[in-house]
């Protein structure tokens, strides 16, 4: 059955992106749900226990607290309060943490360290996934049980300023707000001026209960300069004048008799040595939380602070306003909050956690009551039981109190242990769907790659054997044998599982296409081996034997052999080891083809090969020797070169897990010292791309591309990284808009024309030529787009790039012969190079938001997405542009070469080695 290569693209795209969506609905856990009603209600609380009788009353402890103020500073880190820098970023607050009535914890912000997600987990007292991660850019109103709800549904007075998340998460909640757009990350300054400037009225007020402030302007300095520029201390100087604010307000408000007010200064996540956020590492997921009320003990010294869960303060505060927990938090209430409080009082708040708990955990876990917290709380219960009876008669003696104490041990550890198993089922995976996605996205990737060489060939074809495959008895078998698979797995599974819970036509359809596949595989596998005819009796023909030369075993276990290391962890978070490796290897390789091409074979044969894609020269033979020679020389030069540049890659950005925190090229170009040299780098960089870009534009496009460029370093010295000659060192900085806007006025001009002469080539006429050119014109508009959006420092990997391609393309690819499936994949294997040479990692932590802004003078969602994941991959898409541009040029010198006559085509084999 033969379909043409684009029908055969198209069919294993929607069959890969099913497959994906099946492994991703696998790998991101069902969030923990309640059976309850959807909120939870004072009347559901349970009643004290009393042993021996009827159940006691309801009664709830008097709340803690008259009036909350949450302080929220974005991107707080822990080492900003409690390291050695503490005392010269914010004296007063590490005055009330060392001397002051708080408390100081380090509070674990669980990832993804977004900040969507992470309010939703203050709020909610849940662990959100990295779906929320999505979610993030246009946040939906959060319907889940929450403590913003549950202090509406009591008639707390809530006012809000800041990240306008909070207003989109919960509408209509705030008796007044004022939200200001969190993600115009070029602004530090007003974003947090629009906060404070209601302090002082709001403060003076007493028509409030809860006080939300969200402050942008430290996270925003962290995405633009990174965690060590020279603004950070004048912005946490800012944030420690506005607690000194809040907190000298509430003591003069403070009325004798009253409750006492709660002052909270925490952070939604920490910092990456980057600046930026989203992942696992330590500096991004502690978080320093302080408590400040006059309920507590005034401290005589700085204490080393306790590691408690961010998810934690939700049911603290909630207890602590009187208020139920929500009913899927996971957290557990800390027990220094409650020092003050009687012994009662105490089992009672810790009684009131437990019972949620072990509610959310019956819920949740089939066999609940072997979990050792469950049972620890039930004996803690009746234990607190017993202790309630004693107390009610009136018992005051010192049993009774070390009765109590040992039963509130009983509570924290069971609290402990029941929010531990709660977390790890959040963390459990559905391997089942996992597996099952990971083996129908490998069929389909070993079934493109056996298919490639008939898809990119001139019948631009592919021949599937799909009614041998469905006629055959394997095919049958494996129907059979994965149906019965499927019943085992879905009958003896412990957890309840997504494929298991698929109607069982949709699983016969799943396991039928499956079985195809593999017989399709199969097949296709022992037609093109040599082994394929010999089975079937037959001599094998030169046409339907695939040699596979020394590079094609490579490439092949290559692309192979990374596909598989995805399934570990390790190699996940060191990816880009494994390309690297590739990519070093891939380079003596071509160095060996370069070799023998150009001295063991030209000394055994005077003559050279016709080329797969001929250029537009004529035959090598008719050249002349003084031609050949250099030629020769710099074919032989080209990969130990690439070697070079990728070395000196490495070395430009730490990328990965375990060595991201260590220096390198880019944090010493980038230190204040260095800018000299960082302009000269960016200047000659710039200057390059321009001469190895240029080359294949009209002369149009040629002067629209050099004044972008320099539109591009004007823009550099504006926002401060790079300078003029002219400018002096402490010039004040910009944001830069009008020069980034200069240049996308190029740009647009740049693929204006480029796609003109497409369209022309297209509809006009079929000429080659002009369709090339096209072609060309907007990759080079791509070209100038990227170079305006990456990083100074960054811009040897955008010449290096172009530099490998313009080698590569000139000396190795077309004088080699490789055909366009060797091509395609070591394009594709130095795309993904080229990702990790950026600096990027499988953390979302290195995705740097800032470039979104470029141009913009306010939040605009569908360009500041756009140009934030142009940059990430702009490395991959370079490559993958490049590719067009090269096959489709190289085709058309093909079809237009008069040296090139059919009775040579006819004879023509490509160059296996």
């Amino acid at each position: 059955m033969k379909v043409r290569s684009s029908v055969f693209a198209s069919f294993i795209l929607i069959l890969e992106a099913v497959g994906v969506a099946l492994f991703l609905r696998g790998f991101f856990p069902v969030p923990l749900k309640s059976s309850l009603s959807s909120k939870s209600k004072l009347s559901d609380l349970p009643a004290e226990p009393l042993a021996g009788s009827s159940p006691n009353s309801s009664r709830l402890p008097q709340p803690l607290f008259k009036r909350v103020v949450i302080m929220l500073v974005d991107a707080l880190r822990e080492d900003f309060v409690f390291g050695p820098n503490g005392r010269s970023y914010m004296p007063y607050t590490r005055h009330l943490v060392e001397r002051g009535s708080s408390h100081s914890f380090v509070a674990k912000a669980r990832p993804p360290t977004v900040t969507m997600p992470r309010i939703k987990a203050l709020t909610t007292g849940t662990i959100p996934g990295f779906i929320d991660v999505v979610m993030n850019l246009n946040s939906p109103a959060l319907l889940e049980d929450n403590l913003v709800w549950q202090a509406k549904a009591a008639g707390k007075r809530m006012v809000f300023y800041g990240d306008d998340t909070w207003v989109r998460l919960f509408p209509k909640h705030f008796m007044e707000h004022d939200g200001t757009t969190s993600f115009f990350v070029s602004d530090y300054t007003e974003v947090d001026n629009n906060v404070t400037r209601h302090l002082d009225s709001t403060l003076k007020r007493d028509d409030w209960d809860i006080l939300i402030l969200h402050y942008l302007g430290l996270d925003h300095i962290g995405h633009i300069s990174g965690p060590h520029s020279s603004l950070i201390q004048p912005k946490l100087l800012e944030m420690d004048d506005v607690l000194k604010k809040i907190h000298g307000a509430l003591v003069s408000k403070e009325a004798e008799g009253s409750l006492p007010y709660l002052l909270v200064l925490c952070g939604d996540h920490g910092m990456s040595e980057t600046g930026s956020h989203g992942g696992s590492s330590e500096p991004e997921v502690n978080t320093p939380l302080v408590l400040i009320s006059p309920a507590f003990k005034r401290k005589v010294g700085m204490e080393k602070p306790e590691v408690v869960e961010q998810v934690d303060l939700t049911p603290t505060l909630a207890l602590g306003l009187g208020l139920p927990i929500s009913q899927n938090s996971v957290g557990r209430l800390i027990p220094g909050v409650l020092e003050e409080t009687s012994l009662r009082d105490q089992l009672r708040f810790l009684h009131l956690n437990g019972h949620q708990l072990s509610c959310l955990l019956k819920d949740s876990t089939p066999d609940y009551e072997k979990e050792a917290g469950f049972e620890q709380f039930r004996m803690a219960e009746r234990a607190h039981g017993s202790w309630m009876k004693l107390f009610l008669e009136g018992n005051t003696s010192e049993v009774l109190t070390n009765m109590g104490r040992k039963v509130l041990k009983q509570y924290l550890e069971a609290l402990a242990s029941m929010s531990s198993a709660l977390s790890k089922q959040l963390g459990k995976y559905d391997m089942y769907s996992m597996v099952a996605g990971m083996v129908f996205v490998f069929q389909l990737l070993l079934v493109l790659l056996l298919a490639m060489p008939e898809a990119l060939s001139g019948e631009a074809t592919v021949d599937l054997p799909v009614l041998s495959a469905l006629l055959s008895l394997p095919f049958y078998l494996l129907c059979l044998l994965l149906a019965s698979v499927h019943v085992l797995v879905c009958t003896s599974a412990e957890s309840s599982c997504y494929f298991c819970s698929l109607s069982w036509g949709l699983v016969f359809a799943a396991v039928a296409l499956s079985s195809a596949m593999f017989c399709i595989l199969i097949s296709m596998a022992m037609r093109r081996l040599p082994l394929g005819p010999l089975i079937h009796g037959k001599s094998p023909s030169r046409s339907s034997e695939w040699s596979l030369s020394e590079l094609d075993v490579l490439l092949l276990a290559g692309t192979v052999g990374h596909t598989l290391s995805l399934a570990a962890s390790s190699f996940v978070e060191e990816e880009h080891q494994i390309w690297y490796f590739l990519l070093n290897t891939l380079c003596l390789a071509v160095f060996q083809d370069v070799c023998r091409k150009y001295f063991r074979e030209q000394s055994a044969s005077g003559d050279e090969e016709e080329p797969v894609l001929p250029s537009r020269d004529c035959h090598p033979s008719a050249r002349s020797r003084a031609e050949v020679l250099p030629e020769r020389w710099l074919a032989l030069a080209t990969p130990p070169f690439t070697l070079v540049c990728c070395r000196l890659l490495r070395s430009l950005n730490q990328t990965g897990v375990q060595w991201a925190h260590l220096p390198d090229v880019g944090h010493w170009l980038n230190s204040s010292e260095h800018r000299t040299l960082l302009s000269l780098l960016a200047a000659f960089c710039l200057f390059l791309i321009y001469f190895l870009v240029q080359r294949r534009c009209s002369w149009v496009s040629k002067v629209a591309l050099a004044l972008g460029l320099l539109g591009v370093y004007s823009y550099r010295a504006a926002v401060g990284n790079v300078g003029f000659p002219w400018q002096r060192s402490g010039s004040a900085t910009s944001k830069g808009t009008v020069e980034a806007r200069f240049v996308y006025v190029f740009i647009l001009g740049i693929l204006f024309t480029g796609t003109k002469d497409l369209l022309r080539s297209q509809i006009v006429t079929a000429d080659a030529e002009l369709k090339s050119r096209g072609l060309w014109e907007i990759y080079s508009g791509l070209v100038l787009l990227v170079s305006l959006l990456f990083r100074a420092h960054n811009l040897p990997v955008l010449c290096c790039c172009l530099l490998i391609q313009t080698l590569m393309a000139q000396f190795i690819w077309k004088r080699l012969h490789y055909d366009a499936a060797q091509t395609t994949i070591m394009h594709y294997w130095f795309g993904q190079a080229f990702f990790y040479f950026q600096g990027n990692s499988n953390n979302i932590a290195t995705v740097d938001i800032s470039v979104g802004f470029v141009g913009l003078e306010s939040y605009v969602e569908a360009p500041a997405v756009f140009l934030t994941a142009l940059n990430t991959y702009a490395g991959p898409l370079l490559w993958a542009c490049h590719l067009v541009c090269y096959l489709s040029s190289e085709r058309g010198r093909e079809a237009v070469s008069p040296s090139t006559t059919a009775p040579e085509k006819a004879v023509r084999t490509p160059n296996k080695k």
